[in-house]
């Protein structure tokens, strides 16, 4: 992928880059809405990601091509300001532009960019984080200046949350920074805290991307952040994470049934992620699969943020010998399930599984089977 990067960016703008950087993309392992309420995630970086090569120009212009388009789209420097239609994926390593004076940290004047990815879009994968990270560090290497790992990653944050305008929490960056290979990343988002945890040995992700909608920034997303926050402003706390089932039911008779069944999920879901972490260091994949699966049919039936095509995979995978537990990865409503499998569960049963897909939806997912790998860094 590097020596295809290089080649591409000479082509498009006639001389090598200067800077090459690469994010991976992350599998969400267990922890779904529970970064931004203030709880404990469990992810794993992936080896697919976002690469970028960039280098600077003497001219007051920022030229940023997609190599999954072929387009370039041009723009002053100065402000970085927001763009729509095809331009739109500009907004994201713009964000980081925008974001750098945040944290103290210029950002570069004119320059030639150019985005590269073997991660598939919308899969729930979070190539947004991932070219996000990958272009932070790219600029710091345009200017000299230097940032720690946690830094960089909030800085991706700052640009989803205030420019790209999805608010989403720290999961996407914190496993695409602090990812490491064979091992999964624990985040307890109220510090925030980074931590790695050994995947068991012989333990396989597999990904079946149904190519469902998955849109963040159209509400949804959103939607489910507002009642989350409401939900823990009316139990009188500042974020749902200070509140357990017990506080939960004393509440309930103030809460909408809409905002207890959102709050129950996270309250829930935060639980299952300390009980996934005690089964992973005990070596229990049964509990570990009974976790994921759990997690799941919350997010089916609480939080509503799966759809028909996602279950049907759950379904069908949890059926499959050689499975430990399948969930919906990431945001939800639409993307990609993904199965934690042991060495058994191979190329010809991912096709059976995705043969009951086609059956009854008439299209194929794809099917992904991934690493953990190591996160962003400079090439």
């Amino acid at each position: 992928m590097k020596d295809q990067l290089i080649a591409s960016f000479t082509a498009v703008y006639g001389r090598a880059p200067e800077i090459i950087t690469r994010a991976p993309g992350r599998i969400e392992f267990i922890g779904n809405h529970t970064d931004y309420n203030g709880g404990t995630v469990l992810g794993a970086a992936v080896d697919r990601g976002v690469w970028v090569a960039v280098a600077a120009n003497a001219e007051p212009r920022r030229r940023f091509h997609s190599a999954y388009s072929g387009e370039t789209v041009e723009l002053p420097v100065g402000e970085p300001k927001a763009q729509e239609g095809k331009a739109s994926w500009t907004n994201y390593p713009q964000g980081v532009l925008a974001a750098l004076p945040a944290f103290g940290l210029k950002a570069p004047q004119g320059f030639d960019y150019l985005a590269m990815s073997d991660l598939p879009a919308g899969a729930g994968l979070s190539s947004s984080a991932a070219i996000e990270l990958a272009s932070a560090l790219a600029f710091l290497g345009l200017t000299g200046e230097t940032a720690d790992r946690e830094t960089v990653v909030k800085i991706g944050k700052h640009a989803e949350n205030h420019f790209v305008g999805v608010p989403c929490g720290i999961l996407d960056q914190g496993v695409s920074g602090f990812g490491r290979a064979d091992h999964l990343v624990f985040i307890d988002c109220r510090g925030p805290r980074f931590e790695t945890v050994p995947m068991p040995t012989g333990t396989h992700f597999w990904i079946f991307n149904t190519h469902t909608k998955h849109a963040l920034v159209d509400g949804m997303y959103a939607a489910r952040n507002k009642a989350c926050v409401d939900a823990a402003k009316t139990l009188g706390v500042s974020l749902l994470v200070e509140a357990d089932a017990d506080a939960l039911e004393a509440g309930r008779a103030k809460l909408s049934d809409e905002s207890y069944r959102r709050a129950k999920h996270v309250i829930e879901e935060i639980a299952r992620v300390e009980s996934t972490v005690e089964a992973l260091a005990a070596g229990d994949l049964k509990a570990v699969g009974s976790l994921l699966t759990a997690s799941h049919r919350s997010s089916q039936y609480l939080f509503e943020n799966s759809t028909e095509e996602l279950d049907l995979l759950v379904d069908t995978l949890t059926a499959t010998p050689g499975v430990y537990g399948a969930r919906l990865t990431g945001g939800g409503f639409g993307g990609a399930v993904m199965a934690l499998t042991d060495g058994g569960f191979n190329d010809e049963t991912a096709a059976k599984v995705a043969a009951a897909y086609r059956a009854k939806y008439g299209a194929s997912p794809d099917v992904l089977h991934m690493r953990a790998g190591d996160g962003a860094a400079v090439l």
